[in-house]
């Protein structure tokens, strides 16, 4: 079954089309998670790294039987490095264990064998040393070169992309609405 299919049988069977963010912000980890953790991991970037997991798959337990998907943001996660990485797997893996679609928030976007890397690293289901993911952000700003290693695995795997075109915040404006020769860009 291809994502889109996928994610409409989900939005049918949990009466729900809302995804959750999980961009995790180590100032918003309640205290209560955090009690033995401090004696468990002496390293800060393992410490934040478990406590994220920890909080993630408690939001998980509470939402996988009401919510189609989860969308992690993944520059949370790259902040604390190579830690960081492998809790945005483990969340990835227990999302999708739960039965959950995982929608990767990371809006990778180059060309060539750059943009190839990416998808590979996120929508090759044969790739074993990848974080696997439903579907991925990207950002179509370098045009099909950009776009074609993404949709290519998408076919091939049964995967999803979302391709950023316009964005909501208030400064998009300055760039995306900019009027060149009578056109907007």
């Amino acid at each position: 079954m291809n994502f889109a299919d996928n994610l409409l049988q989900q939005i049918d069977n949990k009466k729900s089309s809302v995804v959750v963010g999980l961009d995790p912000r180590i100032e918003f980890i309640p205290e209560s998670l955090l009690i033995g953790l401090s004696e468990k991991y002496n390293d800060k970037r393992t410490f934040w790294s478990e406590a994220i997991l920890l909080f993630n798959k408690k939001i998980i337990d509470a939402v996988y039987d009401l919510v189609p998907a989860v969308k992690p943001q993944c520059a949370f996660y790259e902040v604390f490095g190579y830690e960081g990485m492998r809790a945005l797997e483990e969340t990835c893996a227990y999302a999708k264990k739960k039965g959950l679609l995982v929608i990767l928030d990371a809006k990778r976007n180059d060309i060539g064998s750059t943009a190839a890397a990416y998808s590979q690293a996120y929508l090759n289901s044969e790739n074993e040393y990848g974080i696997e993911v439903d579907s991925i952000t990207i950002n179509a700003y370098l045009g099909a070169d950009g776009i074609t290693p993404f949709t290519d695995n998408c076919k091939k795997y049964n995967k999803g992309v979302f391709v950023l075109v316009k964005t909501s915040n208030e400064s998009s404006s300055q760039f995306q609405d900019l009027i060149v020769n009578g056109r907007k860009i």
